[in-house]
């Protein structure tokens, strides 16, 4: 723990040294990654300032016979992330962002159903490419902590490729 407070601090120091770039004012698209089993999710980011931004992401799934034993499974999710984003050599940028969000997830076997709500606190850091055409390309990770037992120990993470359209 003592190394993840001090790699924050570090990097919000390195952030306040880093030079800004405008950055488009919406962009569209997906996150493709693991996501704890939603695997993709529709993006969207809106520009708040020339270097900050909100990110939102919803995903869903909808399973059947998973894992060839029976169950079904459903699970609906929208995250929400305030994003800083720092230039570090020309259409090439490095963010970081914090949030939360809301989801609901059920399932059901031949002997058991449930249901129930979670929300999460999250973070988010990664790098991006804005190209000269409308396209910006990302690579991130995302921490998600809580879940009310949606996730194991309190805990998901995910790693994922993020294609967008600005306008």
């Amino acid at each position: 723990m003592k190394k993840i407070i001090l790699s924050a601090i570090m990097l919000i120091g390195l952030a306040f040294t880093a030079q800004a770039q405008d950055i488009s004012k919406n962009a569209l698209g997906l996150r493709l990654g693991g996501n704890n089993g939603f695997g993709g999710e529709l993006s969207y980011q809106r520009a708040l300032g020339s270097n900050n931004r909100l990110e939102l992401d919803l995903g869903w799934r909808n399973r059947s016979n998973y894992n060839n034993n029976g169950y079904d499974d459903n699970a609906v999710k929208l995250a929400a992330l305030y994003q800083w984003v720092w230039n570090i050599d020309g259409g090439f940028n490095w963010y970081a962002g914090v949030g939360g969000g809301v989801g609901s997830y059920s399932y059901d076997n031949n002997n058991e159903s449930f249901n129930d709500t979670f929300v999460f606190a999250a973070g988010d850091i990664g790098i991006e490419y804005n190209f000269d055409i409308p396209l910006l390309i990302s690579l991130d990770f995302r921490p998600e902590f809580g879940g009310n037992g949606y996730y194991e120990n309190n805990y998901g993470s995910d790693i994922a490729l993020g294609l967008r359209y600005q306008f």
